[in-house]
């Protein structure tokens, strides 16, 4: 597809870098965008900016956040004994999104891949363990909930974690597999989280 602009094809370029955008639907949201007033547009790239330049991690479950901790790990009625260690930001939002779920999080930043080149030293692991540690020293019967996909990653990344915290004094369960191997949390529909967090086992390997 001949494009009739440099500037055109550099934009179209840059928006199918986009996960999931091919270059005939970066190329309609383009001419959109061109369609557009001038202020419209300076309004949709200050946005972006603005978000790039302001989002950061917590400082303590690794969620997305303006403030130096997220608003989850700031409401004090979450419960602190009840920690759900998800994959990503994503899955985080698919878990609130039930409703069902009083507790707070931990965001990996990925799953263990050898074939990708992830290790755990690329993960955030130790920012785990060293809150959790400092939970069970303030509360007892702390539980730490591993809601991690059904793929042989997830399950990789669910025995480092249980081999790490193993020595200190946690209930370790697992979301029940309501889910189809392979399949993302992201992906599953409400109620298969709400059931999969409800009926959630000890985890054992």
């Amino acid at each position: 597809m001949e494009l009739p602009s440099r500037l055109i094809e550099a934009a179209v370029d840059q928006v199918s870098s986009l996960p999931g955008i091919g270059k005939k639907t970066a190329l309609r949201l383009v001419l959109n965008l061109l369609a557009r007033s001038d202020e419209q547009v300076e309004a949709f790239a200050g946005a972006l900016l603005k978000m790039k330049e302001g989002i950061h991690a917590c400082s303590e479950c690794h969620n997305l956040t303006e403030d130096p901790t997220c608003s989850i790990c700031e409401n004090s009625s979450r419960s602190s004994q009840l920690v759900c260690v998800v994959e990503d930001i994503r899955d985080l939002l698919a878990m609130e999104s039930t409703g069902q779920f009083s507790g707070k999080y931990h965001v990996l930043g990925g799953v263990i891949s050898p074939m990708d080149g992830i290790g755990p030293n690329d993960l955030n692991i130790e920012t785990l363990v060293e809150r959790l540690k400092r939970y069970t020293q303030e509360l007892p019967e702390t539980e730490v909930i591993f809601a991690l996909p059904a793929t042989m990653e997830g399950e990789t990344t669910a025995f480092y974690l249980f081999r790490k915290l193993s020595d200190l004094p946690l209930k370790i369960t697992a979301i029940a597999r309501g889910l189809s191997v392979g399949e993302d949390l992201q992906h599953a529909d409400e109620a298969t989280l709400i059931q999969s967090l409800k009926q959630r086992i000890p985890y054992t390997h």
